[in-house]
């Protein structure tokens, strides 16, 4: 009877991954054989999930950065909407002015000085109405102006000169010609602005030494040159600001002429 023996082999195989391995017999180099025809195919598998991985990644990082760039272009689409709707409503909120600007002079403690300014004023562009509730009226007793306990007024006017800064001053309001009755400042109507920088007494002429007077801080808080302050003299530059709650600031910067009198046009 004849039997086969296994003849003895040894060789060198290198698998796919690199490692060196010495194979003796064919049992051996058959097991090799089966195994590495395994590791092939479970490599090429886990070749075609890491390929459909990368390319899931690319299509999600691809929706993202669409996403990102349609958010940003709707963002940024809405914010310039909503600047030039602001910008309309601030113009059409605005106050403008209309002719001249007079300021008028009395005496206060001996120097002549520029005690009050007056300007007239309009709604802009036919817009929105402009609150001009006045903090303060005028002609009631002999010291003008007199305060409005409690005046809920939305328009602030600050004074400014190079000696002095004062960011709410007291202000009255006449109405020009149409006007329905309330304090809103609507198409059509004119309010004439009056800004008290002193106080007047009323019950003297203008060249009395007491004529105007400084201010006291009052309950609304505002108030024109207080004791000590600096008076307006020829030739001094000084600006007005009126802040309405809405809309944009009416500016005026004007100069006291070389002579003060009685009335004088600013231009």
């Amino acid at each position: 009877m004849l039997k086969l023996r296994d003849t003895s082999l040894r060789f060198d195989l290198r698998n796919p991954f690199g490692a060196k391995r010495t194979i003796t017999g064919f049992g051996e180099a058959a097991e090799m054989l089966f195994n590495r025809e395994t590791n092939v195919g479970a490599q090429k598998g886990i070749t075609g999930l890491e390929t459909a991985i990368i390319l899931i990644a690319f299509v999600v990082v691809a929706s993202v950065f669409a996403f990102t760039v349609l958010s940003t272009g709707i963002f940024a689409s809405e914010r310039s909407k909503e600047t030039v709707f602001t910008g309309l409503q601030e113009a059409k909120s605005s106050i403008e002015p209309r002719g001249s600007v007079i300021a008028f002079k009395a005496n206060r403690g001996g120097t002549d000085t520029i005690f009050k300014v007056s300007w007239v004023v309009s709604n802009a562009v036919a817009g929105e109405p402009v609150d001009l509730t006045p903090p303060y009226t005028e002609g009631a007793d002999g010291t003008d102006p007199d305060i409005v306990t409690d005046a809920e007024y939305k328009t602030v006017i600050s004074y400014t000169d190079i000696n002095q800064h004062l960011n709410d001053v007291p202000w009255t309001v006449s109405w020009v010609g149409n006007n329905n009755g309330d304090n809103l400042l609507e198409e059509g109507e004119k309010g004439e602005i009056t800004v008290w920088l002193l106080e007047r007494t009323t019950t003297v002429g203008i060249t009395d030494a007491s004529a105007a007077g400084f201010w006291v801080a009052d309950a609304n808080g505002s108030h024109g040159m207080l004791a000590g302050a600096t008076l307006i003299s020829t030739n001094d530059q000084f600006t007005f600001e009126m802040k309405p709650e809405s809309g944009a600031v009416l500016t005026m910067q004007r100069t006291a002429p070389s002579r003060l009198d009685t009335i004088m046009d600013l231009k």
